[in-house]
């Protein structure tokens, strides 16, 4: 018997994220339970922010953050680099 995987997508509840929500449910497995978590809620924003989500959409696999979703967000050296705060 195989080992169920909890797969939870984190979005802003937007439609630009079905694209993503449709290809996590694409390659799921029967194994799969998938939960698409809306991060307007406090709740789901708290486990993101614990899980090291930055940006969104983000997935993690078991409790996991995916390798494509690590390491994202904004920084403000890149920021700076880009312009911000300069005249």
């Amino acid at each position: 018997m195989s080992m169920k995987r909890k797969v939870e997508v984190f979005s802003a509840g937007c439609p630009t994220f079905t694209d993503v929500v449709s290809l996590v449910q694409g390659l799921a497995c029967p194994s799969c339970e998938v939960d698409v978590l809306d991060m307007r809620d406090v709740a789901v924003a708290k486990q993101a922010k614990a899980l090291g989500v930055r940006s969104v959409p983000a997935v993690a696999i078991n409790g996991q953050l995916a390798g494509c979703c690590a390491g994202r967000g904004i920084d403000e050296a890149s920021l700076r680099a880009a312009g911000l705060g300069q005249p």
